[in-house]
């Protein structure tokens, strides 16, 4: 069975890319990962706000800079809690890039245009063959209206995408009104790919200090649904590659995302849990499916379930809605 898919006009012998996370920081994983049938990985992210803070220190400033104040600055982890620093980040890039054979896909976590764009750049110069950019962003002001919030995230992809040479792949969050319509305006900027969805952690309220207290969860499977959807949504309506992050556990949930329409699929939660040998047990669950549905490659059943396949999409949403909530019954 062939598994080898384009991805950002790369080519990779699996449709599974590591996502953003440890996996990248030691190569012994990365090649465990890769030996395993991994196509391409993913580096952890470089943070707007880590490369702002990485400056001052620098310059010898005191917190308080240009673009980020000292109460804004208080809320972020100190450049010694960061895994890497900035240019720690740009070494290990090399250094992956000397280890493996597989594609390594740098990552800029921001939300507006700034100085660290740059940053692509140079990460591109380190070897990187792709770059994610994660626009990860909460609007809380009032005086901010969705177009305003979009127009600052289509500008900063406008300025990376011109600063680099490299494919682009932009990594959304689900909040959007006209999800379609945005995704249209980020390919007309050039971006290469589009990764659907980063996981938003929610705080848990503490009843007894009456404060915020933060856990990071792993995913689960019914995390897929949301994102199998809006895949085929847009599987038919953009041409540029689509990848499915968050919610992929075993070989079902890989199949499903690629019905729905993915080039590729990110996975993390599950290797953290399983480690990276499981792949292997995910991929040749895969082939086995493959086999059984006379399928010779990805492309074979890719997109069969988008919805394509239905000649009023609107229609077949808000009656799919109506039908379920009419099936509970006291």
């Amino acid at each position: 069975m062939n598994l080898s898919t384009s991805y950002l006009g790369l080519r990779l012998n699996s449709p599974v890319v590591i996502g953003a996370s440890p996996f990248a920081d030691n190569a012994e994983s990365a090649r465990e990962l890769q030996d395993a049938g991994a196509g391409a990985i993913v580096m952890r992210s470089l943070f707007e706000e880590q490369i702002y803070l990485d400056e001052v220190y620098r310059e010898g400033r005191t917190r308080g800079s240009a673009e980020m104040g000292p109460e804004k600055g208080a809320y972020f982890p100190s450049l010694s809690e960061y895994q890497m620093t900035p240019d720690q980040y740009l070494r290990q890039i090399a250094y992956l890039k000397a280890s493996l054979a597989i594609p390594v896909i740098a990552s800029l976590n921001g939300c507006m245009p700034g100085a660290w764009i740059d940053y692509a750049r140079r990460c591109e110069a380190a070897g990187a063959d792709a770059m994610e950019l994660n626009l990860y962003s909460v609007s809380t002001d009032p005086e901010s209206s969705a177009l305003d919030i979009e127009g600052e995230m289509l500008e900063t992809v406008r300025l990376l995408k011109t600063s680099v040479r490299i494919p682009v792949a932009v990594k959304l969050s689900p909040f959007h009104t006209a999800l379609v319509h945005f995704a249209r305006e980020l390919e007309r900027r050039g971006v290469d790919g589009i990764v659907l969805f980063n996981r938003f952690y929610q705080p848990e309220l503490n009843t007894e200090e009456k404060g915020a207290d933060y856990q990071l969860r792993l995913s689960d499977s019914s995390e897929l649904l949301l994102r199998a959807r809006w895949i085929s949504i847009l599987a038919s309506r953009v041409r540029c590659s689509l990848a499915v992050t968050g919610g992929v556990h075993n070989a079902s949930d890989l199949v499903k995302a690629v019905l729905s329409g993915a080039d590729a699929v990110q996975l993390v939660s599950v290797l953290l849990r399983h480690g990276p040998h499981f792949l292997a047990t995910i991929l040749g669950g895969v082939q086995k499916w493959m086999k059984e549905h006379g399928c010779a490659s990805l492309d074979d059943f890719r997109g069969a379930m988008n919805l394509d396949r239905c000649p009023e999409a609107a229609a077949f949403e808000r009656g799919s809605y109506q039908r379920l909530l009419q099936s509970w019954r006291l």
